[in-house]
């Protein structure tokens, strides 16, 4: 009892010297380093308001946490953050200021959650400080790479009829782009705008393999640069990349639906039948007007 006791001060003393720490830096007129202030302003119009509060108050613990992630940790989170689409103008720094917050709060919170003796509710915070930003992150890459997955096909075919009508392939790719909204048109946008400054065909549409975490999109690239290499018409290219690709999509839909019957089925089994014959027995025996008293001597 007395060393929960003393957890219980300690933490509380921590707590409130970090809330006095806290409202001194708000107070005070240091100024964050400029590739700092500058992230802290990427995406201020996309952030909510709890995100952007979370980026003000993490941002000056920002580079100690990406000095302890280290340069290869960065690099992957980096990654993943490209592949999300910058979620809420989400930066790697903004990425470790939030997770700054969110540990502190996760750690902070588990130490006050043991010191009252609960064990589930401590490796929750935990869990919350540790790994909530990457929920978010895997979420928004999930939801990218579907939305990409799409529009890609639709998109193959329009592209076609338009090089089929006599443009080259980088008028024609502007020219589609253009009638498209969402995280594929954002790629392409991205892609033109690499050819523009000079890099290579390959290099940018390479670039855009690695931003996507998506099959379809590598096989895409693929096939192009393949088809370019071979000489193969680009016209004939980009209807057999769509072909292939409807194809894939719908034997991913019947393996999904296979997967889905058994999981029906144990539902039905498990809750619907039990409940089913549950209503069927006590309406029957409701309905035939049976004295229950014998059975009870009442």
């Amino acid at each position: 009892m007395g060393w929960a006791a003393l957890l219980l001060a300690l933490a509380a003393g921590a707590s409130v010297a970090g809330v006095c720490y806290g409202i001194a830096l708000c107070r005070s007129e240091a100024k964050l380093p400029p590739d700092l202030a500058l992230a802290l302003e990427v995406g201020a119009t996309r952030t909510t308001a709890v995100g952007s509060a979370v980026d003000r108050l993490g941002m000056r613990y920002a580079p100690l946490v990406l000095r302890l992630m280290g340069e290869k940790r960065v690099a992957k989170v980096r990654r993943r953050i490209d592949r999300a689409g910058n979620p809420g103008g989400l930066t790697v720094d903004r990425y470790a200021a939030r997770r700054a917050v969110y540990g502190m709060l996760g750690f902070g919170g588990a130490l006050v959650m043991l010191a009252k003796g609960q064990l589930p509710a401590a490796l929750l915070l935990v869990a919350f400080g540790l790994f909530w930003i990457e929920v978010g992150i895997w979420a928004a890459v999930r939801e990218r790479r579907d939305a990409i997955e799409r529009t890609l096909p639709d998109f193959l075919d329009v592209l076609a009829v338009v090089v089929s009508a006599g443009l080259g392939f980088r008028q024609a790719l502007d020219r589609v782009a253009e009638h498209y909204e969402g995280p594929w048109a954002d790629e392409l946008r991205i892609t033109l705008r690499q050819l523009d400054m000079g890099v290579s065909r390959r290099q940018a549409f390479d670039g855009l393999r690695k931003r996507n975490d998506s099959e379809q999109v590598a096989q895409f690239v693929t096939a192009l640069q393949q088809g370019e290499e071979l000489g193969t018409p680009i016209v004939d290219t980009l209807i057999e990349i769509a072909t292939d690709m409807r194809r894939t999509d719908a034997q991913r839909a019947r393996r999904r639906a296979a997967r889905a019957v058994p999981k029906a089925t144990m539902v039905i089994t498990t809750f619907m039948v039990p409940g089913t014959m549950i209503l069927l027995i006590a309406g029957f025996f409701l309905g035939s007007g049976m004295d229950f008293g014998s059975f009870t001597g009442r």
